[in-house]
């Protein structure tokens, strides 16, 4: 089982690469977002909601944007599909499951305004500090809930095993794509904007 398991990660990594990574930009804030992710890892256990600030404000929004700036979303040549396939075949978050978390996301802090002490699981805040700390709070549970209920949700359109592989990659997407992406910008800096993928026969 664990062989198998083993194998659909790898798949599962390999098939996030060719398809949602050819461009470079992207590549190497997935480079950055690596980087911050591993900061939010340490922090996790140190100072939770420092950690989620840091996962949403600098490891999301750099490795979201290169997917919505600078990925190319038109027809694939280098794996012949389109980018529609793509999405529709996609096992974790695709643009528009990542579109409506982004925005649960950002209205959630608002929650605040309604109840500061959000129906009671807060003491209500007295300094800014105070609220900055609970938005933190309220950004990690949404990134954990987000999380949990794909894997869940995976369980039942497809299996179990898909499930936890996908739970899998993600938490170590950072440690991965620090090996994966680390030359990125150096292809940047002599003007390659696009990976010509030349490895996509392999896992």
């Amino acid at each position: 089982m664990m062989k198998e398991f083993l194998h659909t990660l790898r798949v599962q990594r390999w098939d996030d690469h060719r398809y949602y990574h050819h461009s470079r930009i992207n590549q190497s804030l997935h480079f950055v977002s690596a980087v911050s992710f591993l900061v939010a890892y340490v922090m996790l256990f140190i100072n939770p909601p420092l950690s989620a600030l840091i996962g949403w404000l600098v490891s999301m929004v750099t490795r979201q944007s290169g997917h919505f700036f600078f990925e190319p979303l038109g027809y694939d040549t280098i794996n012949q599909t389109t980018n529609e396939h793509k999405e529709a075949i996609k096992v974790g978050y695709n643009l528009q499951r990542k579109m409506v978390l982004i925005g649960i996301w950002a209205v959630a802090p608002l929650m605040l305004l309604v109840d500061p002490t959000l129906f009671g699981i807060f003491e209500a805040a007295t300094d800014k500090s105070a609220v900055i700390d609970q938005i933190g709070l309220i950004w990690l549970f949404i990134g954990i809930g987000g999380l949990i209920f794909r894997t869940v949700h995976l369980f039942f359109i497809r299996d179990v095993r898909t499930g936890l592989v996908w739970m899998t990659k993600i938490l170590t997407d950072p440690f991965h794509d620090l090996t994966l992406y680390y030359n990125a910008p150096l292809h940047l800096l002599r003007g390659e904007l696009i990976d010509p993928m030349q490895h996509k026969h392999g896992i």
